[in-house]
């Protein structure tokens, strides 16, 4: 499974996020304490919003930790809004355009979980994809697929709803295929103004997720896992939520899968 870390707030260089904390990025990606591999070596990714509307965007595959290029980025690069991503494939090609986070006008996105079976259902799956959007399908991956499934849905103007309707989709196709685990669901999101975060999964394993606000750095992180191992305040989401922040105030809502809710 993937790590990621997404910051919104006072402009700050994107390593007090990425690098620079005992248990950064970086350091999760060779040492992650919370999911089923430590090693996240499969390619990274930062998007960050600056004077422009539209993220800027840096990805690659080589491993996070022996990218010298990534280094002197973050040390370099200041934002008030970013998300970085640490992959650890689950089937797709290790190539650049399988890394996130994933990027569509002014919208960014990032994923850490699974839809089951996705390689037996992949055709379907891309017909999810509307052909206005098609274009967009860069890689391979399924969290790609989410994503532009999910802008299709209303996602610029209903994020919530639209990742719920998009969960449902590929919820029913996945028990279609009898493919479990369903769906695993934990990812960030922004258009420039705002940070989302989801946390869900069909069965009892959703990957993790925390948010701490800082007044030192001005802002809230939002992680896979803590920054610091000293850092004992530190919220964990509960799965099944989808957050909204803004500033220091955290929104969370229950999120329920249109298909899921329906049958309840």
């Amino acid at each position: 499974m993937c790590r990621w870390a997404a910051y919104s707030g006072e402009p700050i260089f994107l390593e007090e996020i990425v690098s620079r904390p005992g248990h950064s990025l970086i350091h999760q990606s060779h040492c992650a304490t919370q999911c089923h591999t430590a090693i996240n070596a499969d390619g990274f990714g930062v998007a960050w919003y600056g004077e422009r509307p539209e993220p800027g965007l840096y990805r690659d595959v080589m491993p996070a930790w022996s990218d010298p290029n990534l280094k002197s980025l973050v040390a370099q690069v200041k934002s008030g809004l970013f998300l970085a991503h640490v992959r650890a494939s689950t089937g797709t090609a290790t190539s650049r355009n399988n890394c996130h986070p994933f990027v569509h006008g002014a919208w960014s996105f990032m994923h850490n979980g699974q839809i089951g079976g996705f390689e037996a259902m992949r055709r379907q799956a891309e017909m999810m994809i509307p052909d206005t959007l098609y274009p967009n399908r860069k890689g391979a991956t399924d969290s790609e697929a989410i994503f532009l499934v999910a802008i299709a849905e209303g996602l610029q103007t209903d994020p919530k709803g639209a990742l719920e309707r998009t969960a449902a989709r590929f919820i029913a196709l996945a028990q279609e295929k009898g493919c479990a685990p369903y769906l695993r669901l934990t990812a960030a999101l922004s258009d420039g103004q705002r940070l989302y975060a989801v946390r869900y999964a069909t069965d009892d394993f959703a990957p993790t997720l925390y948010h701490r606000w800082s007044a030192t750095r001005g802002g809230m992180a939002v992680v896979s896992e803590p920054l610091e191992d000293d850092e004992g305040d530190w919220t964990e989401v509960p799965a099944g939520s989808f957050c909204t922040f803004d500033g220091d105030r955290v929104l969370t809502e229950a999120f329920q899968p249109l298909s899921l809710r329906a049958a309840a």
